[in-house]
């Protein structure tokens, strides 16, 4: 799974739309149409319903709080990594990671 596709389908979700999602997303329709593909057979089914419109399918109604707090959780990541890097001057190395630990919300695998 890719972030681009995250942010794909979190697109869909509000545009109910390819053409508006791949425009807002700055893709082509086909693009965001085949990442969305993708990620539904990543998946195992249908992500959203195409006709008579598009909506959210059962599974789509799971994914789509995971998939928020994913994207979510990568902006906050970047916004951290610029304000460190905002504050460290230039000559210097940035300093060691501290260990991760998992989750509760995200078992390791």
């Amino acid at each position: 799974m890719q972030m681009q596709q995250i942010r794909y389908f979190l697109a869909l979700c509000e545009e109910r739309n390819f053409t508006r999602a791949a425009g807002r997303c700055g893709v082509t329709q086909p693009s965001l149409t085949n990442a969305i593909i993708a990620l539904e057979r990543e998946l195992g089914g249908a992500l959203f319903q195409r006709r008579p419109a598009i909506a959210l399918t059962v599974l789509g109604h799971a994914v789509q709080p995971y998939l928020q707090r994913v994207a979510e959780n990568a902006d906050h990541a970047r916004d951290a990594a610029q304000a460190i890097a905002d504050v460290r001057p230039a000559n210097r190395a940035p300093a060691a990671p501290e260990p991760l630990t998992p989750s509760p919300a995200c078992p390791s695998s």
